[in-house]
């Protein structure tokens, strides 16, 4: 991680969970991180707690459902810190809507999980662009539900989809930053069951097999981590003796 030192890695849905975990991750190995997240009074205590660490921690309240806000946060992290080398999609939202369901819902995922997401990713793009930054990375905060899919979870009908959207955007713009001969990576990250604030009184039941956010923090630290020439593409990450039984028990108690 030595070449990120004091690079400028951007984490939106930082206030919890996978965010916060990789904000402080970075931030310990040096990296200049901003927050972006609705919930400014967690964003301050990260804030706290980082103060005096090799890297710094700046925030944002960001709301991605806002293209105005995306933007303005964008502008700041360009004028303050002049560049963004890393980007990391992270925030997401889930509701229990089936197809059937109710438009807010689809529009609040899709908003968050595909549209805010690419906006984030255009903008630090251009940000690359012009600065010419000689390495760049984006990730991707998948899901294994981008992978496969659930037929008989009809409650998670619409979130699966909007995560086969991630997955497909994730590596056209992979493709994408080849044919410009960008030396900016892309990596998508597919999580299994993540212990967070969304899941986390399911941690209790024995049936239910729990990665930690750490974990996908670790597998972050590892795609950037790599040398240049190698573009650690997807990362599909399970609970050891997770299988179809069990996942189906987690599905259906959340």
């Amino acid at each position: 991680m030595e070449k990120w030192n004091g690079k400028v890695a951007v984490v939106t849905g930082a206030s919890s969970g996978i965010g916060e975990e990789t904000c402080r991750q970075l931030v310990e190995k040096g990296m200049i991180v901003v927050g972006f997240a609705r919930r400014e009074d967690k964003l301050q205590v990260i804030e706290k707690d980082l103060k005096g660490k090799l890297g710094k921690f700046y925030y944002l309240k960001v709301d991605l459902c806002s293209e105005e806000n995306i933007l303005e946060a964008f502008s700041w992290v360009k004028k303050t810190l002049k560049s963004v080398d890393v980007l990391i999609n992270n925030a997401g939202v889930s509701k229990h809507s089936d197809l059937l369901g109710n438009t807010n819902d689809w529009k609040q995922m899709f908003d968050t999980n595909v549209i805010g997401a690419n906006i984030c990713s255009r903008e630090a793009i251009k940000i690359m662009e012009e600065m010419q930054i000689k390495e760049g990375h984006i990730i991707n905060i998948n899901s294994i539900a981008g992978h496969y899919l659930f037929p008989f979870m009809k409650d998670i009908s619409v979130y699966t989809a909007t995560k086969h959207s991630v997955t497909t955007i994730t590596e056209c713009l992979r493709e994408l930053m080849g044919m410009k001969n960008l030396p900016i990576r892309v990596t998508s990250i597919s999580p299994g069951p993540v212990e967070t604030e969304m899941t986390g009184h399911l941690s209790k039941l024995e049936s239910v097999k729990m990665l930690k956010s750490i974990d996908i923090a670790e597998a972050i630290i590892y795609a950037l981590s790599a040398p240049q020439r190698v573009n650690v593409s997807e990362i599909i990450i399970r609970p050891t003796s997770e299988n179809t039984l069990s996942f189906v028990k987690f599905i259906a108690q959340i």
